[in-house]
């Protein structure tokens, strides 16, 4: 698809042509926001033609990497992602940083999402493996060595202190370390030890157990994924425009790489189409593919990726979205640690003080603020159906989380499921405290603005109570998770801002924040309540007698069972307790 300037807006794959282009001019009110746009945009179709659907997914990648369309969904940067390469075409193997693969007989690792975490794998390398990283040539005639041999990061081709043959296997224990194999590495290893320790070969032998400790310490600190073998494991997190997507690399069973990687364009996308991106974009250049894939949500057309998959591994590779067992437990870590990931991303955008100044800057002329919102508080309420309901209170200082301020309320005076309600009688308790504790930097301190969790129902509740509690002069906003719109008072149309906006990312770092606070304190108040039994409210029995009572006997059931005498010899207990223990148990 192209606009009028010949831009390209969109490139698409389709079995059949005719079908997929007539899908784009149905009816408007069948399309989603996003194909609308860009039909308001495309003035013109142009297509290619190929033998087959595995050679149409590739030419769909290649022409996403080169024209980068606006209305695909695309790997962030995805030109410039690195790779180790290990020479083996070389005389003297090298292992070092590259951007390009070629088909020069080298071996290439990667891509990784940074030349940071590539960094750290070669720095970890060169510890283990002393393989040199130099570009002399190397003649073994040098008269003395680089600072590399000196501190035993180098084996010393250069002035001939090794053997061809004995370089050669140090450069295969690369290779079999970055493939997961470290049982492999580990076995050779314990054998040339115990050959140089026969051979009174002391020294080597003691360079190789050190290498042995190091090699085992790494595998150590690798999670243990049991009966996976090889695999990789996606999932991602989603935010307006972007994805944050994680892969863990398991290789024999163990955890021995993640990166992640930013999709752009996922706006209004489905979670497969966001997955069915990904997987052809970063398996279509990736130096090694696992037998097996392991993914939060199904890609379109499986049995097509995955045919595409083994033929350019040369042997079948299983696609599977697990539902249970070890590999869904594997999925949902990697789910978890997408969500952190993009959260820690989210924050690291506005860690800087710049940053910081142009997000209250945005957010004060955004807002029309009197002034610069140095103090602004959050408020959020949980509850399910009205039960174990709270509410929480988040306080940002200069942009930044004052977590010493925080505050949680159990509500107390509203039954059932009323989310306005419970909200209200929040900042009524907490704007009540002002004139009775006007120390500063407690209860009197007044922020700058209030930013209520929800849309214009949450705002109009937040509103009412300010006026009453004599604070309805602080400017108050709320954010609604839908589409992330700014509702202010008196202003029948939200405020959208752009999903790159500093001032937006703040509000819903502040939003997120007073959110995860009150599920936080939700969850604890529902487990004291589900823990709740028939003990509670005997007189003369609290939480210590409780727990005493419950470990000695494991349940109300067998402590109804228990005699008299057994009840009275818990610790803690006396026959007096015990015998209302009897009574009314």
């Amino acid at each position: 698809m192209k606009d009028e300037q010949d831009n390209v807006l969109y490139v698409g794959k389709a079995a059949s042509l005719h079908h997929r282009v007539a899908s784009y001019f149905g009816s408007p009110d069948g399309l989603s926001l996003k194909t609308s746009r860009m039909m308001a945009q495309a003035a013109d179709v142009d297509f290619y033609v190929t033998d087959s659907e595995q050679e149409a997914m590739l030419l769909e990648c290649s022409l996403i990497k080169k024209y980068h369309p606006r209305y695909n969904i695309r790997l962030k940067d995805d030109k410039s992602y690195p790779y180790l390469k290990i020479g083996l075409n070389e005389d003297w193997p090298r292992v070092y940083v590259t951007r390009r693969v070629e088909n020069d007989g080298a071996r290439y690792f990667g891509p990784y999402a940074s030349a940071g975490s590539l960094r750290t794998t070669l720095a970890l390398l060169r510890k283990l493996f002393p393989v040199r990283h130099c570009r002399s040539p190397i003649a073994g005639t040098a008269l003395r060595p680089c600072l590399e041999y000196d501190i035993r990061r180098c084996l010393g081709p250069c002035i001939g202190a090794v053997s061809r043959q004995e370089y050669a296997a140090m450069v295969h224990r690369v290779v079999l370390f970055l493939e997961g194999r470290h049982e492999a590495i580990l076995r050779e290893l314990q054998g040339r030890m115990r050959q140089a320790a026969e051979a009174l070969d002391f020294e080597k032998a003691a360079t190789l157990r050190d290498q042995i400790q190091a090699v085992n310490r790494v595998t150590e600190e690798q999670k243990i994924a049991q009966a996976e073998g090889e695999a990789d494991v996606i999932a991602f997190a989603q935010t307006g425009d972007q994805a944050y997507v994680l892969i863990f690399f398991i290789r024999q069973g163990k955890l021995i790489g993640r990166e992640h990687f930013i999709l752009t364009g996922t706006r209004d996308e489905e979670p497969s189409r966001i997955m069915t991106s990904f997987v052809e974009q970063f398996y279509v250049s990736a130096s090694h593919i696992p037998r097996r894939i392991l993914l939060e949500h199904p890609v379109d057309d499986m049995p097509l990726v995955g045919a595409w998959l083994a033929g350019r591994k040369g042997r079948k590779v299983q696609l599977r979205v697990p539902r249970r067992g070890l590999g869904r437990g594997l999925v949902d870590m990697v789910a978890r640690n997408a969500r952190l990931g993009l959260e820690q991303a989210r924050v690291k955008s506005l860690a800087t003080p710049d940053a910081l100044a142009e997000a209250l800057e945005e957010l004060r002329r955004v807002l029309s603020l009197p002034a610069l919102p140095e103090r602004v508080e959050g408020y959020d309420v949980s509850n399910i159906q009205g039960t174990s309901a709270v509410g929480s209170m988040v306080v940002f200082e200069g942009g930044l989380p004052r977590k010493a301020r925080y505050r949680l309320f159990r509500i107390k005076s509203v039954a059932g499921a009323n989310d306005y309600a419970m909200l209200q009688e929040v900042l009524r308790r907490r704007f009540r405290r002002v004139p009775r504790e006007p120390r500063e930097g407690g209860w009197g301190t007044m922020p700058d603005l209030v930013l209520v969790d929800g849309g214009r129902g949450q705002l109009n509740a937040a509103v009412e109570a300010l006026g009453e509690t004599g604070a309805g002069a602080i400017p108050c906003v709320g954010i609604a998770k839908e589409n992330e719109a700014l509702w202010v008072p008196g202003v029948a149309q939200p405020i959208m801002l752009p999903r790159q906006s500093a001032a937006l990312q703040f509000v819903q770092r502040v939003r997120d924040e007073a959110h995860r606070f009150a599920v936080g304190y939700y969850h604890k108040v529902h487990r004291r309540g589900a823990f709740s039994s028939s003990l509670d409210g005997i007189p003369g029995v609290g939480a210590k007698r409780r727990r005493a009572l419950l470990k000695r006997f494991g349940s109300v059931r067998r402590i109804r069972e228990a005699t008299l005498d057994e009840l009275a010899a818990v610790q803690g207990m006396n026959r007096l307790v015990a015998r209302k223990v009897k009574e009314q148990i």
